[in-house]
């Protein structure tokens, strides 16, 4: 038998085998030449179409197939019918070159059931590197399909990356979906965020929503809108089976205006894709802005935003290797006005307030977006607490981990110089008091309920003839004023007069450990805020009047009280500080 030839034979049922040799066999009444060792095959096949070309007839009859040399007419062989194979009997055959038929020990398929249904693959692994011993030299040409396997092993469909773009123009296929609800309402109060796709350009639209069911207005909204925008009419959308999309109103409205709605299949995400990951892309970057600036959670909306504004100008559409920005509006994207979100901004008061002569010219805020309607910036106002759109915007992009390790160091020079300024302040309220005990009773009281019921702004002008120089509250250099939440002027406002928003925004400046002592409280900016508001209550109650120390006599001790204040739902929305006297060292009289 000759070395392996290239090659294979197809049986049947349209499988194939490969040929690993050919020889002949022969008797003395008739040779076969070319005879093909298939691996694989189980039993000696004869082809009649080589016998006849080799000079034989074959006949077949009921009971059995006679093959006779046409030249002399006799018989070279005979089969009996057994079932429905005509069998001839090769034990009487002599030579040397005969070709049998294949182990049927070295079976692929028995093989992968004792290997414990292991891969085809596997199998051919080891065998080609020559792994384990005693595994046969198998041939992979067949693999039977495995019953087992798929019931055991079946995974759901691949779904592969396309190499060419479907669409040709933009609008003619919008994916959309919708994901929520938040455990943290928005800013604006919102829970859902609804996301629709362009196929053509990836250009990407979000919209945030209170309740799955405002979805159909904003999409008609929106279809009018951008098909007036881009000149193109909408031809299709594609969504999954959600009830905010597979509704009778919906369908009504795809009808009226000629969209193809098409669907994934239930269950299976993949189909929407694209759409899908798009909302991985956003809800990563917006949770990473968050975090980088320890921003409350309910920006999240204005991050996802800010998110979205971004993927459109800088991402790259795959395949067409430009812009979403570029594909859609036709021109390249200007990126030098992009500013890190929740990044340190001043807003100028561009005639907001009525400032005086030397009051600041700017209020700090946070960095929170563009605005869609006009050029200008969102920013969180942290004065007036509420969001506000501004070009008058000077910006403080210091990576925020470093801006820490800088108010550390800062914190840590202004300890010093805050106990220093505090003695001297002390020896001015001193040399105050003997001042006003030389003045008459009356013109005393007047003088000192004035000066602490209602507080001095830092461009009053102070009248040369009073024996009370007018000077503003007491605060560290790093807290002006104007970071103190509300009005200093006005009583106290209860939880129930205070809207919810106003909980909601004053919770991101706020600490949420409670101190176990003052020296603690006065190194964090939020409860030495909280300290400094109860002392100026005091003063614009006229809670106290000074007094001379009597001679002999011991002092009533005080004590700061720190305690979080919390709403309904258990979030920390401000820090109280009290000031109280010792009452187990008081007595009567």
């Amino acid at each position: 038998m000759h070395p392996r030839q290239k090659g294979s034979v197809t049986f049947g049922d349209n499988s194939k085998g490969r040929i690993m040799g050919i020889g002949s066999i022969s008797q003395n009444r008739a040779s076969m030449e070319k005879v093909l060792f298939v691996q694989g095959l189980k039993h000696n096949l004869m082809s009649v179409s080589q016998l006849c070309d080799n000079g034989m007839r074959v006949i077949f009859e009921a009971t059995k197939c006679t093959v006779e040399n046409t030249t002399n007419r006799k018989m070279v062989f005979q089969g009996n019918r057994e079932g429905n194979v005509y069998v001839v009997h090769l034990e009487d055959l002599k030579g040397t070159n005969i070709c049998l038929a294949a182990n049927i020990s070295e079976d692929p398929e028995l093989w992968h059931r004792r290997l414990g249904h292991a891969s085809y693959g596997i199998l051919a692994k080891l065998i080609k590197n020559n792994l384990v011993d005693g595994l046969p030299e198998l041939e992979f040409s067949q693999r039977p399909f495995c019953d087992a396997c798929a019931k055991g092993k079946q995974t759901k469909a691949s779904f592969k990356s396309k190499t060419v773009v479907s669409t040709s123009n933009s609008l003619e296929l919008l994916h959309m979906d919708l994901f929520g609800p938040m455990r943290t309402a928005s800013y604006g109060g919102k829970y859902y965020c609804y996301v629709i796709v362009d196929d053509h350009t990836r250009f990407t639209w979000v919209f945030f929503l209170v309740h799955k069911s405002e979805a159909i207005e904003v999409f008609s909204t929106f279809s009018k809108q951008i098909e007036k925008l881009t000149d193109r009419g909408i031809i299709s959308i594609r969504s999954d089976h959600g009830k905010e999309f597979q509704n009778q109103e919906f369908t009504n409205l795809c009808n009226e205006r000629g969209y193809t709605h098409n669907f994934s299949a239930p269950r299976t995400p993949q189909q929407n894709g694209v759409v899908e990951r798009k909302n991985r892309v956003l809800e990563e970057m917006a949770r990473t802005m968050l975090v980088e600036n320890q921003l409350p959670k309910y920006f999240w909306a204005e991050a996802v935003a800010t998110a979205c504004y971004i993927i459109n100008r800088a991402m790259i559409r795959p395949i067409l290797n430009k812009t979403p920005y570029e594909l859609l509006r036709g021109r390249k994207p200007r990126v030098s006005h992009l500013r890190a979100f929740g990044s340190k901004c001043f807003i100028l008061n561009n005639g907001k307030d009525n400032l005086g002569k030397f009051d600041a010219k700017s209020t700090e805020g946070i960095f929170i977006g563009y605005s869609l309607n006009s050029k200008a910036y969102r920013v969180f106002n942290k004065h007036t607490l509420v969001i506000e759109e501004s070009v008058h915007v000077v910006f403080d992009e210091t990576n925020p981990l470093a801006r820490n390790k800088i108010a550390t160091h800062e914190q840590e020079d202004e300890d010093d110089s805050f106990r220093l300024n505090k003695e001297v302040e002390a020896r001015i309220d001193e040399e105050e008091q003997s001042e006003a005990q030389s003045v008459p009773n009356d013109e005393n009281q007047e003088s000192e309920h004035e000066d602490q019921l209602v507080p001095q702004p830092a461009n009053t002008v102070a009248d040369p003839s009073s024996s009370v120089v007018p000077r503003q509250f007491k605060y560290r250099k790093s807290h002006p004023l104007d970071n103190v939440i509300g009005n200093v002027t006005e009583g106290i406002r209860t939880r129930s007069k205070t809207p919810r928003n106003l909980f909601m925004a004053c919770a991101a400046f706020v600490s949420h450990v409670e101190p176990k002592h003052v020296t603690d409280a006065v190194n964090d900016e939020p409860w030495y805020l909280a300290m400094q508001e109860e002392l100026h209550g005091f003063e614009r109650n006229n809670v106290w009047t000074l007094v001379p120390r009597p001679k002999s006599q011991s002092m009533i001790g005080t004590k700061w009280v720190f305690k979080n204040k919390m709403n309904e739902e258990g979030e920390v929305v401000r820090n109280k500080a009290r000031l109280v006297a010792k009452g187990y060292s008081q007595e009567e009289g």
